[in-house]
Parts: C-alpha cells; structure tokens; sequence
C-alpha cells in the first residue's frame, strides 16, 4: 500500500525564513525539513564544523606529522564501494601533499572480506612492508586485525564513520564520530568527509611546526569532488555540514575542476560536468565505481580516481562502464528469480524477507535487496553463497527498523546463528552458515513481527503540498537544482489534483500523461508504471527541466497517483 501525505511545515519558521530573503518556496520546502536558521543554508567552507570536535583528532595530527617528519611507510587500507574508494583517494593525494610515504591496498571482497582481517594485515605486511596502516571507511570492528598488525609491530590509525560494536579495536588512534564520548555534533559523516577532517587537523599541526605557512601549504579544497562523490554515493544523511562538503564539490566540477577520473566518469556516463547535481553522483557516477569493488577488484576504481593522466583516466572509466553494463545484466538475472523465489510465498503475510540463490553473485546482493525492498517495502535481506558452507547476506531496511540492531538481537536471542555481522541502520551485512537460512529467516521474521506495525509497513510518499501556479517554470526549476537535495533533506515533491487529458504507454514500460490544472497543461511521465489513472487524479510529483531538440519545457515526473 502507497499512501500520499504531506510534511508539516511551521509557517512562523518559514515566515522567519522568507523575510530574510530566502525564496518563498524554498523558505516553505526548508522549514518542512526542519531547517530554521537562514545561516545554516551556508554552503561556504568557512561555516564547516572545526575539526577538533572530533574525538582523538588532534592525537591523528600529531601521530602522522612526527610519522611524516621520521620518514615512516604508511600503507592505506580501504573498503571495496564508492565512499571505500573515494576516502582512499583523499588520503593518499591528501597526505603525498604533506609529504607522506604512502601506498594503498584494497581487499577483494570475496577473497578477503570486509575490513581490516588478520588476512589483510598478512597481505598488507608481505606486500607493503608499512610501519602504519591507515584504515578508510572501516576499521572500528576489526578488533582481531588491529591486534594482528600490532603483533607485527605495525601502528593502525582507525578512520571510519561505521557505529561500533561494545569493544573498540586497540589502534593507536581511533578518528570516528560515532565512537562513545565523540562529542562532535554531525554523526553523517562519510568515511571521506572523516578523512577529509584528518587531513584538515593534520595540515594545521604541520602549519604549527612551522611545515607550511598559509600560502604554501597544500590546497585541501582541491580534494572536494572526491569528498562530494564519497558522501553523495555513500547515502549518509545530508545534514548542513554535509551539504557544506557537497555544495563545494559539486562547484567545482560545475567549473571544470575536478580531478581526471572524476571528469572521465561524467563523460562515460553521459552527463554534463557543467549542470553537476547529486542525482549525477549518486545515479551516475557512483554505482560504475562501485561495480569495480562489486564484480572484480576495487582497484581500478582508485586507480581511476589517483591518476593525474586523462588518458589513463578515460580507459579506466570505460572499463567501470563496461563491468557496470554487466553488473546491470547480473542483477536483472538474480532480480527474475528473487520474484520466482517469493511467488512460493506472499511477503505480504511476512514482516521480512530473506532469500538465498545458490547461483547468486555475493558483489549483487545488496542492490537486488534494495530493489526488492522498494517493491515489497520490507526489510530484505538477499544472501549468496560464499566460502565453503557460508552463506553471505546484505540487507536493506526501511525508516523505524534499524537493521544493525536487528540482526544484534537475532545474535544475542541465538548466538549460534550468525558468524559476523555489522552495518547501519539502513543497510548492513552478515554471514551465516548455509545450513542455519531457514532457522535465521525465521528469527529474523520474529523480530520483525515484534518492531513493525501494519502502519510502518506501508509505503509514505512524503509531499511539500501544493505548488503556486506562477512556479511551473524553467527558472525555479533551475533555483530548486542549485540546492543539495538528497538523503536526510529531501528533494522536492509536490502534491496537487489535475485532470487527466490523456495517457499513453510508451516503449511498453512507463506511463505518458497530458495533466490539467487552472487552464494550465503540462506533459508528465511516470517511470516503470503502466496502469492507467482515472480522469481526477492527486498526483505527487517532481518538477524536471525536459530538453527537447534544443527547446526546454517543464516536465512533471509522477512519484505516485491516485483517483482524486
């Protein structure tokens, strides 16, 4: 069930808003999201949060300044998606800047796992030979990899923005705003803003000894179109710090400077660099990064993204868009028999689901629970085989189940069930052993009966209401783009009733309509949906620049509709 509602929005807020200048509209759409200061619209560098809220970062600066000063080997390790990626890029140009000896290594994840494992410690110690491990976007869980590398004699710096499990890895400093007692007041970093904040304490320690002054040290804010892609691609809640990090990034590629491997993605993807928005980032550009660390080995995404030669950059890229066409087709495939799979039982009558295919691909299963969550709106968990009599499962959740602490109830209710786990609230991943899917699934279910009510099961459409005639217009289309929409400040949808003038199938998949309001016509489109609407009809929808042989007319792109 799909139900349209409309956000509450305080009107003395956005009245507050609009007299201080900010657009009508948008003063309505900011004060329904919770947004009631003006000043925190900024999307200037100088209003980002100051590094030394964050917990153990000025240990970092120190460590890694007196480590670059004695000339020590550092060695990267990074997670295999697009915020893995993008974090080690940032680090590894970051600190080269700074004068650092430093390498980087990915896990393959189907070798390797996630994380910094006993395995990776070996790998990174045979292969780097590093006196340092830096970890990006992973780290806080690895208790027995810290302890391994710290046997070997090698420091770990732990960078991640992961919640913690009830112990905390003995590194030698742990950076992480949601480590216990971490005061500072964003919990949505990525784990390249995190980074980003490293680099940010360190460039001023270094400035402090004297390294650097002002006008010669490094240009940090060159790193931005990196941190932007990371943090867009990432899903972390775009709060007014985040959107300070996106908004620059996004500025700079609209101005053509970005880094080579960023530019090559835009192009292969088909999309202009100069009209850069986080739709691009998170649609575009990301998941062909991703596909790397998916199918094969997220090295040729960082590899992508490190190198200063645009030559090298754009075959890179056109090998991400070739494994991603084929991450395209892996996915329909295991798409077609998740459904054949849940035909033999109605996930209508189930809180949960869970689904195991022996012939599934274990870099795939995170996006076809994600599609299948957004079809049955449940918390899914999608599992593939893995080593020898394991199973590996990720999972999708909807808002009001968080999933980490779900699959941390089903451990401690049955500890036998499941051999590792961790994520966050939205998304998180496991391993079973083959033989314990039905009993897990089950478990799982009983937890799910437990948190959700039939209400939390049905699908919000959350709408900004009606919107005044005078604002279908390419204009405010173009002001609404300039904003950083995205997870946790979401993007504009409107809500009003038309008349149906007329609708047609096109390319037998999505719905064409021809929708009336105040003598006003305008063309609409409904992506993957066929059946016809009724001559009324409440319609929630997106408004959208539509280029058409050089014309450009506003076009509205159906969420959903009902009879009116």
């Amino acid at each position: 069930m799909t139900r349209i509602t409309t956000r509450p929005c305080s009107f003395r807020t956005s009245e507050m808003l609009r007299q201080t200048g900010v657009h009508p509209v948008l003063a309505r759409l900011y004060a329904a999201r919770g947004l009631t200061d003006a000043r925190e619209l900024s999307s200037e560098l100088g209003s980002l949060m100051a590094p030394a809220g964050l917990l153990h970062i000025d240990a970092a600066a120190v460590f890694l300044a007196d480590a670059i000063k004695a000339g020590k080997k550092m060695t990267i390790v990074a997670d295999y998606d697009c915020d893995g990626a993008t974090a080690c890029a940032v680090a590894l140009r970051g600190l080269r800047a700074m004068g650092a000896t430093v390498d980087y290594i990915v896990p393959n994840r189907f070798e390797y796992g996630y994380g910094l494992t006993p395995e990776i410690v070996e790998l990174t110690a045979r292969e780097k030979a590093p006196d340092i491990i830096i970890t990006v976007d992973n780290g806080i869980a690895s208790i027995d990899g810290v302890l391994e590398a710290k046997r070997r004699g090698i420091d770990v710096v732990v960078t991640d923005h992961h919640l913690p499990g009830d112990t905390l890895p003995e590194a030698r400093v742990i950076v992480n705003p949601n480590q216990p007692e971490c005061g500072f007041p964003s919990k949505h970093l990525a784990g390249v803003g995190v980074v980003f904040y490293v680099l940010l304490a360190l460039r001023a320690e270094l400035r402090k000894r004297g390294v650097f002054d002002a006008q010669t040290q490094p240009k940090l804010d060159s790193l931005l179109d990196l941190v932007a892609l990371g943090t867009v691609a990432d899903v972390v809640r775009l709060d007014s710090n985040n959107r300070i990090l996106v908004a620059q990034g996004l500025k700079r590629m609209r101005a053509g400077r970005m880094h080579p491997g960023v530019a090559a993605l835009f192009r292969v993807a088909g999309r202009e660099a100069r009209s850069a928005s986080p739709f691009d980032l998170g649609f575009a550009l990301g998941p062909r990064l991703n596909a790397a660390g998916r199918l094969e080995d997220m090295s040729l995404g960082i590899e992508c993204l490190v190198t200063d030669d645009d030559g090298r950059a754009w075959a890179i890229a056109q090998q991400l868009n070739e494994i991603n066409l084929k991450r395209r087709e892996i996915e329909a495939d295991m798409q077609d028999t998740a459904l054949l799979h849940l035909d033999a039982y109605e996930p209508a009558d189930s809180n949960t689901i869970s689904v195991f295919d022996e012939s599934w691909h274990q870099g795939v299963i995170g996006i076809v629970a994600s599609r299948l969550k957004e079809k049955f709106f449940r918390p899914t968990i999608t599992f593939a085989p893995g080593a020898e009599g394991w199973i590996k499962g990720s999972g999708r959740s909807i808002p009001g189940f968080h999933l980490r602490d779900a699959l941390d109830l089903v451990s401690k209710r049955a500890p036998s069930l499941i051999d590792k786990f961790g994520g966050h609230a939205m998304a998180a991943g496991l391993t079973i052993r083959a033989d314990a899917f039905e009993a897990f699934s089950a478990a799982f279910e009983e937890v799910g009966r437990a948190w959700l009510n039939t209400q939390q099961l049905e699908r919000i459409i959350e709408t900004d209401g009606p919107l005044e005639d005078a604002y279908y217009t390419t204009e405010f289309i173009g002001l609404m783009d300039g904003q950083v929409w995205g997870q946790g400040f979401a993007p504009p949808v409107f809500c009003d009733e038309f008349r149906v003038v007329s609708q047609r199938i096109l390319k037998e998949r999505h719905l064409k309509l021809q929708l009336e309001r105040n003598g006003q016509r305008y063309d609409a489109i409904w992506f993957g949906h066929t059946a016809s609407v009724g001559e009324r009809a409440r319609v929630a929808f997106r408004l959208d620049a539509n280029e058409y042989n050089g014309v450009t007319r506003v076009q509205l792109l159906v969420e959903h509709a009902e009879p009116a």
